[in-house]
């Protein structure tokens, strides 16, 4: 039994590149961090553990639902037709019960954390689940992607306090614009594809330019945002070193890719996101424990 439960199951998270966890998880925890410093106390075993949990069962679900509905998509465009559902290694009925699951478990996760968290957690799956379906009426399929990894810190928050503050906004909000602004990058690997689909994406709307310049506008207003989240969060200039550690990171990402030259995508989408991520937070918690 466990011999074909195991492979099946690493397949599953292969599908949905459950590594790229990473990108909004430290965010989180820099949400945690925020709420425990608040608090004046650390934060119980439970309380990270579900918070973890709640993270996984959330990208898990999203990413599986994507990859589900766009099956079809996937299987006509020669960049992503070895994926596996239209290769075949993952069926979709298999696929349909590790979303509901996924889904399940986060909605359980919010539940043993606070009300607050249990009442917005069906919202948190609609916008999960908007994300799968927008590129097929709307542009901002971008800005829907943005916001559900922009809530990672608030929602991290709200598992420990039960309130909002300012301070994890702003960050909730330069997470929106950092992910829109690297995933717009990442769609254009596919402009002709969309436009010959009829597929909606901010780069269908603006072109290759258009969307290079709407992006460093992006990336440019997350460092504002980020220093917007200074006033009131008792952190002090070990964090700003680390906005400007990602701020000089960003400027090596968009150097990696340009008009006309997408080569080195994977070096800019997958590697530096996961350094930018972490490398926040880890000067957030670095601030919090020494100042």
């Amino acid at each position: 039994m466990t011999a074909m439960v195991l492979p099946k199951l690493r397949s599953l998270l292969e599908m949905i590149k459950f590594s790229h966890t990473i990108f909004a998880f430290p965010f989180a925890l820099i949400g945690l961090v925020l709420a425990a410093k608040a608090n004046g106390a650390l934060p119980s075993f439970g309380q990270v553990l579900w918070v973890c949990i709640a993270m996984i069962g959330a990208r898990s679900g999203a990413m599986g639902l994507n990859r589900l509905l766009d099956a079809r998509i996937d299987a006509l465009n020669p960049r992503t037709a070895e994926r596996h559902i239209p290769a075949g290694l993952v069926a979709r009925w298999e696929a349909s019960v590790f979303v509901l699951v996924s889904f399940a478990l986060l909605i359980f996760a919010a539940w043993m954390l606070n009300p607050l968290c249990f009442y917005l957690s069906p919202v948190a799956v609609f916008f999960l689940a908007l994300y799968s379906f927008a590129k097929r009426f709307t542009a901002y399929a971008h800005i829907i992607l943005g916001l559900c990894l922009g809530a990672a810190p608030v929602g991290a928050w709200i598992a420990l306090r039960g309130d909002i503050s300012w301070s994890v906004v702003m960050i909730g909000l330069a997470v929106l614009l950092w992910v829109s602004g690297f995933d717009v990058l990442y769609a254009l690997q596919d402009l002709d594809f969309d436009r010959e689909q009829g597929l909606h994406s901010i780069p269908v709307r603006l072109g290759e330019e258009g969307s290079f310049k709407l992006v460093r506008g992006f990336h440019i207003g997350m460092i504002v945002l980020l220093l917007l989240a200074l006033p009131g969060s008792g952190l002090g200039w070990i964090y700003l070193l680390g906005v400007a550690t990602v701020a000089a990171m960003l400027v090596y990402e968009h150097s990696l890719v340009k008009p006309g030259d997408l080569s080195k995508m994977d070096a800019a989408f997958f590697t530096m996101n996961g350094y930018i991520s972490v490398t926040l937070f880890f000067f957030v918690l670095l601030d919090v424990v020494l100042l």
